[in-house]
């Protein structure tokens, strides 16, 4: 009883979530386009439009990172975007605001990428109540042990967020297979040891690593870290990935703009190139 009650008066009520949003897409026989924006940079005034932007430039689903002081997995982008966002004084609360405002009127399904400190600073259970009461559908968490999933598992089970869980081209064969098990919405591939950020090539490991997660398991797996061009685009969903995750490269639109303007113009004209380069 308590997961139906538990969404309740929430703000995405009633919408798509992450992972039927891929089981459509997987019928079509399409690839999911999943841009990555830090949430507070410049403002939040502009996450909010940024948001809009993406999310009509045919986005099937929208990775919104929570600023964090200690970004452990991202790259110097994404950590300078944080950074910024934090000096403008973004906090987990007023990010949160922002999103009970703007969800409505998206058609995305929003997932939040956060460190588990925030998380824990706040209380599991009481944590993924907020992010339900927002409109949320889906959280990644980089840091956060296999071993320690269960506890997280199980509240965002009890309130209907679908917790995305990370696997590596360093992750052994037993604890991938784990983790595919684990992972609801879909699995997030990472296609590169190290940090986020953009990159020249993708890294051809990741067409054997794909193959490897799709022999254990019919989850949808989106790649991530390090994708930037068309090219990349086409040649990961050519692997047979069934989303992309592009982080830095649009996060990069925002930050180097001379205005948050110019900066969401950027992003549109970014986006729709890469929606275009999508099967």
């Amino acid at each position: 009883m308590e997961m139906e009650d538990s969404g309740r008066g929430a703000v995405g009520a009633g919408k798509r979530g992450v992972a039927e949003t891929f089981s459509r897409l997987r019928e079509q026989g399409k690839t999911a386009f999943i841009p990555f924006i830090t949430a507070g940079d410049p403002d939040l005034a502009t996450t909010s439009k940024a948001l809009k932007i993406l999310d009509s430039c045919g986005s099937d689903v929208i990775e919104l990172g929570v600023p964090y002081s200690d970004p452990l997995a991202d790259g110097p982008v994404i950590q300078a975007a944080a950074t910024r966002a934090l000096k403008k004084g973004a906090t987990f609360d007023s990010v949160i605001a922002m999103l009970k405002g703007v969800i409505p009127e998206l058609s995305c399904p929003i997932v939040i990428f956060t460190y588990y400190n925030p998380i824990l600073k706040r209380g599991v259970s009481n944590f993924m109540a907020i992010i339900k009461q927002a409109g949320v559908h889906g959280l990644v968490v980089p840091d956060l042990p296999l071993e320690e999933t269960a506890l997280l598992r199980n509240e965002a089970v009890m309130h209907g967020i679908e917790l995305v869980l990370l696997t590596t081209p360093t992750t052994p064969t037993e604890r991938m297979k784990e983790i595919a098990k684990a992972s609801e919405g879909f699995i997030y591939l990472v296609s590169s040891v190290g940090v986020t950020g953009a990159r020249s090539n993708v890294n051809l490991r990741v067409e054997y690593l794909l193959q490897e997660i799709k022999k254990v398991t019919d989850k949808p797996v989106a790649v991530g870290f390090g994708i930037s061009t068309p090219e990349h685009v086409k040649q990961i969903a050519g692997w047979g990935a069934d989303g992309v995750i592009i982080g830095s490269a649009i996060v990069r639109q925002l930050g180097e703009a001379v205005s948050p303007e110019e900066g969401l113009k950027r992003v549109e004209e970014y986006a729709k190139n890469m929606k275009a380069a999508m099967p």
